[in-house]
C-alpha cells in the first residue's frame, strides 16, 4: 500500500507547530516550569484542568510515569471527556456561569497552589471563570490556549474576556481557529486537528522545565516511575507516602 500524502502532510503540520512553540514560547515555558518548581519547593499543591478534548493534555500529566507526582486533575463532572451521554452535554456545561466557582469552592485548591488551565479557544465561561476565581483565591494560574481565538472570535463570557486575560502566565499553542490542519478536494470540512499533540507537548515541556529548576535548587523532583519496570511500584509508593498530603487522586 502506498504512503498517504495527507498523512504525511499532517505530520509536517504538527512538526511545524511544535517547532514554532519550541522557539516562540521558550521563555513562557521556562517561566511556567519555574512557577511549578517554586510551588513544589514551597509546599504547595499542583492542579491541572481542561474541558472536553483539552482535558486530554491535563490528564496526561497526572499519575504519569515520568511525571510529577504532585500534579492533580481538577475535574468538573460532565466535562472531562466524551464518556458523558450525550457527548454534547460537556460542551454545554462549558458555557454555564458559576460552575467553576462551585468546583473550586469544593476542591482542595487554596492560596499558594498552582493551577494549569488548558482551553484551546479560551472563550467559554468555564475556563475564564476558573482562572478568575483561582487567582482570587491566591493560586498562580498558567493558561495554555490559542491566542488566535482571542483575536478571531468573540468571548462567550459575560466579561467579554478570554482565558488569556486572567492568567499569570500564558502559553500560546499557535493552533489556528477551527483546529484543523488539512483540507482536500472532495472533503467538505477541514480536518486533522493538532491541538492535542501540541498542547500535550507543551505540558510535558513545562514539566521538564520544572524538574530542571528543582534539581538546580538541590530539590529532588517528586517524579513517578513506570509501574512496568522493576522497582517502579516501590519507588512510587515511597514518593506517594512522602507527599501524601499533596496528592489527591489516591483518596
Amino acid at each position: 500500500m502506498s504512503d498517504s500524502k495527507l498523512a504525511g502532510q499532517f505530520f509536517d503540520a504538527a512538526i511545524g507547530l511544535l517547532t514554532r512553540v519550541r522557539d516562540e514560547e521558550a521563555d513562557g515555558i521556562a517561566t511556567a516550569g519555574a512557577a511549578i518548581a517554586d510551588t513544589v519547593a514551597a509546599g504547595g499543591r499542583l492542579f491541572a484542568f481542561g474541558a472536553g478534548h483539552s482535558s486530554l493534555a491535563a490528564q496526561d500529566v497526572v499519575y504519569r510515569a515520568g511525571g510529577l507526582a504532585l500534579m492533580n486533575l481538577l475535574t468538573v463532572p460532565g466535562t472531562v471527556g466524551v464518556d458523558v451521554m450525550p457527548a454534547t452535554l460537556g460542551s454545554a456545561l462549558e458555557r454555564v456561569d458559576g460552575l467553576a466557582s462551585a468546583v473550586l469552592d469544593s476542591s482542595p485548591a487554596s492560596a499558594g497552589d498552582l493551577l494549569v488551565i488548558i482551553s484551546l479557544s479560551g472563550r467559554n465561561a468555564l475556563p475564564v471563570e476558573m482562572a478568575q476565581n483561582a487567582r482570587a483565591l491566591g493560586l498562580t494560574v498558567v493558561g495554555v490556549t490559542s491566542v488566535a481565538y482571542a483575536d478571531g472570535t468573540r468571548s462567550r463570557h459575560a466579561s467579554g474576556g478570554f482565558l488569556r486575560d486572567h492568567c499569570d502566565i500564558v502559553l500560546d499553542s499557535k493552533i489556528a481557529v477551527g483546529d484543523a490542519e488539512l483540507t482536500a478536494p472532495g472533503v467538505e470540512a477541514p480536518f486533522a486537528p493538532a491541538s492535542t499533540v501540541v498542547t500535550s507537548a507543551i505540558m510535558q515541556a513545562v514539566m521538564a522545565a520544572a524538574a530542571e529548576r528543582l534539581a538546580a535548587r538541590g530539590v529532588e523532583p517528586p517524579l513517578l516511575r513506570s509501574g512496568n519496570v522493576d522497582g517502579g511500584h516501590e519507588w512510587n509508593g515511597r514518593v506517594m507516602t512522602e507527599y501524601r498530603d499533596r496528592i489527591f487522586y489516591r483518596h
